[in-house]
């Protein structure tokens, strides 16, 4: 497919004049890429009015903009391939080691499947105080689940749903208050490894499903089926009035884990059209959504933060970053907010310290029958050691979200497919840095383009944009699709001001989970269907599965299946009056008790209370001395992010096995940054190494594990099967028009399109200005306004074609310091291109440098090797900067010497 011409426009202009101010001061690496085979030269010169007139001069646009500031940045995890040595066309940057034929995840037979692990033998660390280590759970998981003695409950999955099963479970107690069941739970990754650690981060009470079962109601169903419609609409409501005591459990039984955000719904308008919901009743929304807000907190017993309204000077006041241009008003409500991946991790720790059995990286791999047919146990695979194990147990429960029906054929002595119960939507999510909100305060966007609701979230010092909905197969791994990407960059402009320019460079990380849809395959014709959460029992295997419902109901939902499972006369059920692990010991003032005794940072303090509670104590009698006046203690994982080393020290007693438990879910760093947690790789290795006893190829392979999982998270460079689909936000077009419009008349002429190919050193000729111009002069005026340039810069042939012009770059620079033209650089040609830049470097440096390019070490740089080597996330020689500035990636200065018709050295 040729490529577009607004393509090339878009690395003009997109990210480098606009990206150094507001990059954040911990991240400095970026590319911006885009697609040509040549400068000034796409392969082929067919006339005026064909693709490869745009192409010449927006190629040119794209040097003489600064298209790659690599003198500043440089490529993070990039591949680089010659995909055509005839043509000279070069491909993309950011090419995933996962997604490769030979990555071990590339191995696998279904996307589906978990994550490879190569056993790691770890060594046995104790629990937290009170607490099983993970190798005891193991011990009494081939002990206790014998066919003699089996477990009364035996789960399967250990998200939010199946660790809460096992809790709960646990903590049931007869009528003398005894607690009499015997539990076990495994999980095959690590606790939330899957879609409990990748929501939108709230503890919601459903405000969508509210406006939901209302448009459901107000429908012409009431008159042709109104008791279907209002029986429908209670279930609606019902599930909502539930959420709502579900989440006052939570805010007020667990503050260590949980804090309440207000939220802001801007209005621009007073009657919305095309409505919310696709119903008129909600076109009225600003004028309804006070009282509507007020009678959602009356649902809390106005137990939550109570809403309000905000005045536009108010809203710009308190969220600078708000447009305040047509706000009418702003009407704010409270949700929760949590760490998911903690509360899942407060969940699975309390569980066991509750006497539950329970342990990640345990995987079911079939399940045992009895002669009837009956499932009476499971064969499960220890990851870490590589062991296997027969568990026995009188009910065993599925509760592998999106993954149920994977676990349900194991269930099933026939080899043909079970009867899907359950399907995926995947949801993506994006992290901005946190400029781009109040540290205390989210919006939420009740009518985007698609009908979706959007959230715009601060997090762990950042900002959470999210969700996506889209039906698809689950996968393991967090890849996140450009195009949604793309999508929620886009929504972001609507509401924010002018002056925060939403960019793509931006994208700190991002990730995709996938939310359970689930349908019960038992039902007989005619059942009833399930609105909220589905439990189903097979009647041929005898094992129940619950899928669906929400993160806010984890309790309720854990309750509900057990009451059936147990059946008339269950044990009673206690989570109600049970805090999560961390929460004795708790207090507000308890951050200022741990920075007066180690002299720790306070975002350090702060972020240790939010996350371990009580237990953060445990946590600091591991930290080591900073070697510094202040702070005395707490050595961090990575600048700017308030994660310390001790944490992973800890964390190997909560069970962590993994570099990726650390990055991805112990810490959050790779959800709120992925290049951040890749630097960060090396020293969490060594101290797993060290707490868990790991030999130096164990903590390789580790390593070489832990950096394929990292790739799979989004970041600021797409992926390359992505780049097909790279959207300019708006402040990267009007960036592209002003540079363009030299006099500032806010319309293009002909001429200014002229003058641009000039100013650039490579005038083309008239016909072909020409060309350029009419495609953009829609109304043939003569004028290119700010909106022709748009709508021809966001046309549909424009996502297409995205390649990588650092590539070429990076050939050019590879053949001038080839000076005898053979194909691969030297030594000697190494050290002769120092000092034709002026910069005399030592012997011994340059062999250090030549080493550190010569990638197989056969004394020759061949331009793959060069390429990778450009790519490469440090420059500690500083030597990559040198060439970068002074042949031609750090700007335009170098366009001067290329004019005069000398090389870029001069």
């Amino acid at each position: 497919m040729s490529t577009s011409s607004a393509a090339r426009i878009l690395a003009a202009r997109s990210l480098s004049k606009a990206w150094a101010k507001a990059a954040a001061p911990h991240v400095r690496n970026f590319s911006v890429l885009t697609s040509d085979n040549g400068i000034g030269n796409s392969g082929r010169h067919s006339g005026a009015g064909s693709e490869n007139n745009n192409s010449t001069l927006v190629s040119l646009l794209a040097i003489g903009s600064g298209a790659l500031v690599a003198s500043s940045f440089s490529t993070s995890s990039a591949l680089c391939e010659d995909k055509s040595a005839k043509s000279g066309a070069f491909n993309v940057t950011r090419s995933a080691t996962f997604k490769q034929s030979g990555s071990s995840y590339a191995k696998k037979k279904h996307v589906g499947d978990p994550f490879p692990l190569t056993p790691t033998l770890n060594a046995e660390v104790p629990g937290p105080t009170g607490i099983p280590s993970r190798v005891e759970q193991i011990r009494k998981l081939n002990a206790n689940g014998t066919a003699d003695s089996p477990y009364d409950i035996l789960v399967i999955g250990g998200g939010a749903t199946g660790a809460g099963i096992a809790f709960d479970a646990a903590t049931r107690t007869n009528a003398a208050g005894q607690s009499t069941l015997k539990v076990a739970c495994i999980e095959r990754g690590d606790f939330a490894s899957e879609t409990s650690s990748r929501s939108t981060k709230l503890i919601w009470a459903g405000i969508k499903y509210l406006a939901s079962a209302a448009a459901s109601f107000l429908s012409w169903g009431l008159l042709h089926s109104p008791i279907k419609t209002a029986s429908s609409f209670y279930g609606e409501f019902k599930m909502v009035f539930q959420c709502h005591q579900e989440r006052k459990y939570m805010l007020d039984k667990n503050r260590h884990l949980t804090n309440w955000v207000p939220i802001v719904c801007p209005f621009t308008e007073w009657n919305i059209w095309p409505p919310p919901f696709g119903h008129w009743a909600f076109s009225m929304f600003p004028i309804l959504a006070p009282a509507v807000f007020k009678f959602y907190d009356g649902l809390s017993q106005f137990t939550c933060p109570p809403s309000f309204i905000m005045r536009s000077k108010e809203a710009q006041e308190k969220f600078p970053q708000l447009n305040e241009k047509d706000i009418k008003y702003c009407a704010v409500f409270y949700e929760g907010q949590h760490n998911d991946a903690r509360t899942n991790m407060a969940i699975a720790m309390t569980a066991a310290e509750k006497g539950a059995d329970i342990a990640n990286y345990v995987e079911m791999t079939e399940g045992i029958f009895d002669k009837a047919g009956k499932v009476v146990g499971v064969k499960a695979l220890d990851r870490i050691t590589g062991d296997t194990m027969e568990i026995y147990a009188d009910n065993v429960i599925f509760a592998g979200g999106p993954f149920t029906d994977a676990l349900r054929q194991k269930e099933s002595q026939d080899e043909a497919p079970v009867k899907p119960a359950v399907s995926g939507a995947s949801g993506s999510h994006i992290v901005l840095p946190g400029y781009y909100a109040p540290h205390n305060m989210g919006l939420l966007d009740y009518n985007t383009s698609d009908g979706r609701f959007l959230f715009f979230l601060p997090w762990q010092g950042s900002v959470i944009v999210g969700t996506t909905d889209k039906k698809c197969a689950a996968e393991t791994l967090p890849y996140p699709p450009e195009e949604e990407i793309q999508w929620m960059l886009k929504e972001c402009e609507k509401y924010l001001s002018k002056d925060v320019k939403v960019r793509r460079s931006d994208v700190l990380s991002s990730w995709r989970g996938w939310r359970p849809l689930a349908s019960n395959p038992h039902l007989p014709p005619g059942g009833q269907v399930s609105r909220d959460h589905v439990i189903s029992k097979n009647p041929e295997s005898g094992v129940t599965f619950i899928a669906g419902g929400k993160w806010t109901t984890w309790r309720e939902m854990a309750e509900d299946v057990l009451d059936k499972v147990l059946g008339e006369g269950h044990p009673k059920c206690n989570t109600l009056d049970i805090k999560l692990h961390g929460g004795d010991g708790y207090s507000e003032s308890l951050s200022i008790q741990l920075i007066q005794k180690y002299g720790i940072m306070e975002d350090v303090a702060e972020h240790l209370v939010r996350t371990y509670g009580g237990r953060a104590w445990e946590v600091l009698e591991k930290c080591k001395p900073t070697g510094q006046q202040w702070p005395r203690y707490g050595v961090v994982l990575a600048t700017h992010y308030p994660y310390i080393e001790a944490e992973v020290r800890f964390a190997c007693q909560e069970y962590a096995c993994t570099i990726e438990d650390i990055l991805s879910r112990r810490t959050r760093l790779a959800f709120l940054n992925s290049e951040a947690a890749m630097q960060a790789i090396p020293r969490v290795a060594d101290i797993m190494a060290e707490e868990l006893g790991w030999s130096a190829k164990i903590k390789a392979k580790q390593i070489q594990t832990a950096k394929e999982y990292m790739e799979s998270y989004g970041g600021r460079i797409p992926m390359d099967d992505d780049l097909s689909i790279r959207l300019p936000t708006l402040a990267e077009a009007m960036d592209v028009f002003k540079e363009i419009d030299v006099d500032g008349s806010g319309f293009l002429d002909m001429q200014e399109v002229k003058e641009m190919a000039i100013r650039l050193g490579q005038p083309l000729p008239e016909d072909r200005v020409q060309s350029i111009f009419d495609e953009m002069d829609k109304n043939k005026d003569g004028k290119i306004q700010a909106e022709e340039f748009m709508e021809w810069f966001n046309a549909e042939e424009s996502k297409e074609g995205i390649k990588s012009y650092f590539h070429k770059k990076t050939r050019l620079i590879f053949n001038e310091i080839d000076t005898d033209m053979s194909g691969f650089i030297d030594e000697g040609e190494l050290g002769d291109v120092c000092v034709r830049l002026g910069q005399k470097l030592p012997a011994k440096k340059i062999k250090t440098i030549f080493k550190e390019m010569d990638a197989n070490n056969d004394g020759k740089i061949q331009l793959d090797e060069f390429t990778a080597w450009m790519d490469k996330e440090t420059d500690h020689t500083e030597f990559r900067k040198m060439l970068s500035s002074s042949l031609g990636l750090g700007g335009t200065s170098w366009l001067d010497k290329s004019q005069s018709g000398g090389s870029f050295l001069g």
